[in-house]
Formats: C-alpha cells, sequence, structure tokens
C-alpha cells in the first residue's frame, strides 16, 4: 500500500526525493497502525513489537528508494557535464 501511494505521488509530483520522505512518512503510521491492529488482535503488551516489524520494512523501502534517487540525480549530473 505504502508503495502504492509512494508511486501515485512520484506520478504527480515527479520527484523521487519526496516519494522516499511520503513512504517514509508512512512507515510510522502504518507500523502505529500495525501495533495497533497487532495489539487488538493478540492482546498481549508485546504484540505492538509485531506491527513495529512493518515499519521497519517500510523505513528500509524507504531507504532504498533514497539511494536511487541519489544515484539517479548523480548520474544526471555526470551527463549534465
Amino acid at each position: 500500500m505504502a508503495n502504492c501511494i509512494g508511486f501515485m505521488s512520484y506520478k504527480k509530483s515527479n520527484n523521487l526525493y519526496a516519494t522516499s520522505f511520503i513512504i517514509l512518512l508512512l512507515a510510522a503510521v502504518f507500523s502505529a497502525i500495525g501495533g495497533i491492529v497487532a495489539l487488538l488482535i493478540i492482546r498481549d503488551a508485546f504484540a505492538v513489537f509485531y506491527g513495529l516489524q512493518v515499519g521497519l520494512y517500510l523505513l528500509i523501502n524507504s531507504a532504498i528508494i533514497f539511494l536511487i534517487a541519489a544515484f539517479i540525480t548523480l548520474i544526471k549530473k555526470y551527463r549534465e557535464n
């Protein structure tokens, strides 16, 4: 879901940096939602950590997108020179 939202925002703004930032923000949102859902289903205080795993994967995902954006920017700068 976060990647779909990021893709739609990329189509609108055509900016990879903004897209990686949106996915970074969605990592916090989906991590909180996942923690609450896991807490309601499992009914244990440690269930929040299951929800936080979703946030970890989205943080890694947004870091990868940011690195791709930086790499593409470097390639564009190199081709201009």
